[in-house]
């Protein structure tokens, strides 16, 4: 279904505006030049509204709203435990992990693993984080991204990909992290107003006229299966959501690995002004997370009666996109678009920042400010070439994008949180105890998946996570049971926070209670 005149024109402003907005705000003072900590760290400027929306401009992309809204139609609630639980997570990486990270004013995930343990160990992370950024996340956001615009406005794939690329290239490119992140506050705004219209028309539609709160008790009424938040085992999706462990088990491991240990999303704190500046825009986000199933997950759902003939999970969301009024319909789009060139932009941009400052400026040292950014905008560019050629091989015959990720990147998140967590926390841990969590991560994890089928991944990345942590203690110990040059001295790291912080964080606990207590 192609677009109308109207909403088409609604698409390109938007699109001409975001620019045009970006270009203004990389511009530099007459006789400045971009240097590493302008580009990469937005000159650690960012304020905690711009870190906030951000965050979540940076994560919820076509994975999230048209992979989730996907699982929400075959699924249900239940897969809104990756949002909700997602909040927490940030209010304790906030309280507990950004603290360290500021403390030691690193430029990227990696560097602190090597000021930590050994550059052994930087490297291999860095590469290995370079593989998933690329094949896997950015693989996936272009890909879905472009079958919405196929879905919605009848584009061809591989024109929708290059429409989205050159997009990301023209707002991100030049200006870096600052113009990603102040940017974002207008992406944020268009992606929750477009979606919760979007939300809105389904349940107005579905009520027949009477309202939301028509709509969403018929939904209820007509869908109760769809709206478990915790999965029994006789579920046909158990397997992707195994019941309690959503929140006692291996989600969490998912979680921290995402919110705590990954690049594209902790680079926005680490830009911040302050710590406390850092925290408030965490706690903004964790609010914005709440928000989002409202956005992503409903309308998937509501697709269950609008349209439940669907040839795959993934289309409920585009599908839903065509009940939009003419004008309205452009806005959600605009908004879809929004999600895609955001998190294109920020996850390009910590590609370049790891390939730049872990690997490159390692082998070559003492060049120019002005060279390695150079080098970063190159390495950002061919990315997006790399993962135009790589999408439809890679993600071509995936059903339900969203959960492809999860299993994919759970095969690693064990051992990177085990190494991070010892890492911090752990005065003894050792470099070689490091790598065997590292490595053994991904043994571990495809010895149950083809030893022990039946299984459940997200157990399946709790039990890792427990024989990662056992071999890394172990090998530590052996290793001479002993402080760590490299240790990190948790006396000189303030973990105090703000009382505007500790009261955001019992807000959203509270909140977590009542949606869990409810939808139970």
């Amino acid at each position: 279904m192609n677009l109308s005149t109207i909403d088409a024109a609604v698409v390109l402003v938007y699109t001409l505006g975001l620019i045009l907005l970006a270009l203004w705000i990389s511009r530099e003072k007459s006789g400045h030049e971009k240097n590493t900590d302008d580009y990469f760290l937005a000159s650690n400027s960012l304020p905690w509204w711009a870190i906030g929306a951000s965050l979540i401009a940076a994560n919820i992309s076509a994975e999230q709203i048209i992979g989730m809204s996907g699982s929400g139609y075959a699924i249900g609630l239940a897969i809104a435990s990756y949002e909700w639980m997602a909040a927490i997570t940030l209010i304790i990486v906030g309280k507990y992990c950004l603290p360290i990270f500021l403390q030691r004013k690193i430029y990227t995930i990696p560097q602190f693993l090597e000021n930590r343990y050994d550059h052994r160990v930087r490297t291999i992370l860095a590469v290995f984080w370079l593989g998933v950024y690329i094949f896997v996340n950015l693989t996936a956001v272009l890909w879905l991204g472009a079958l919405a615009i196929k879905t919605i406005a009848g584009v061809d794939m591989m024109y929708g990909m290059l429409f989205l690329a050159c997009v990301s290239v023209a707002y991100s490119l030049y200006g870096g992290l600052k113009a990603i992140a102040m940017t974002d506050i207008v992406q944020i705004v268009v992606l929750v107003l477009g979606g919760l219209i979007l939300s809105y028309i389904c349940l107005d539609l579905i009520g027949e006229g009477k309202g939301i709160l028509a709509g969403f008790n018929t939904l209820t009424k007509k869908t109760p299966k769809k709206f478990n938040m915790i999965l029994s085992k006789d579920n046909p999706h158990y397997v992707s959501l195994p019941g309690l462990s959503v929140l006692l088990g291996g989600m969490w491991i998912m979680n921290f690995s995402y919110w705590g240990f990954n690049q594209y999303i902790i680079q926005r704190a680490l830009a911040a002004k302050s710590i406390h500046e850092a925290q408030k825009g965490i706690a903004f986000a964790a609010y914005l997370k709440l928000l989002m199933p409202i956005i992503v997950v409903l309308p998937g759902i509501a697709a269950v009666i609008l349209a439940p003939q669907l040839a795959r999970p993934d289309e409920a969301y585009p599908v839903m996109m065509q009940l939009m009024p003419v004008g309205l319909k452009g806005l959600v789009f605009a908004a879809l678009i929004a999600a895609v060139v955001s998190s294109l932009g920020s996850m390009t941009n910590s590609i370049s920042t790891i390939f730049t400052m872990d690997l490159y400026a390692f082998y070559k040292p003492n060049l120019s400010q002005k060279h390695y950014v150079f080098v970063g905008r190159a390495v950002s560019l061919g990315s997006l070439i790399l993962v135009i050629l790589c999408a439809k091989p890679l993600l071509g015959d995936s059903e339900q994008a969203f959960q492809f990720i999860q299993e994919f990147t759970g095969f690693f998140t064990p051992g990177i949180c085990v190494l991070f967590m010892l890492g911090m926390f752990w005065k003894k841990a050792t470099a070689n105890g490091a790598l065997c969590a590292a490595f053994g991560s991904l043994v571990f994890s495809i010895a149950l998946k083809y030893g022990w089928a039946t299984l459940p991944f997200m157990d399946r990345v709790g039990v890792v996570f427990l024989l990662c942590l056992a071999v890394a203690i172990i090998v530590s110990i052996l290793e001479g049971n002993k402080v760590q040059e490299k240790a990190v001295n948790l006396g000189d790291v303030d973990f105090k926070t703000q009382t505007s912080f500790k009261i955001a964080s019992i807000g959203v606990i509270c909140i977590l209670i009542a949606l869990y207590t409810t939808w139970w």
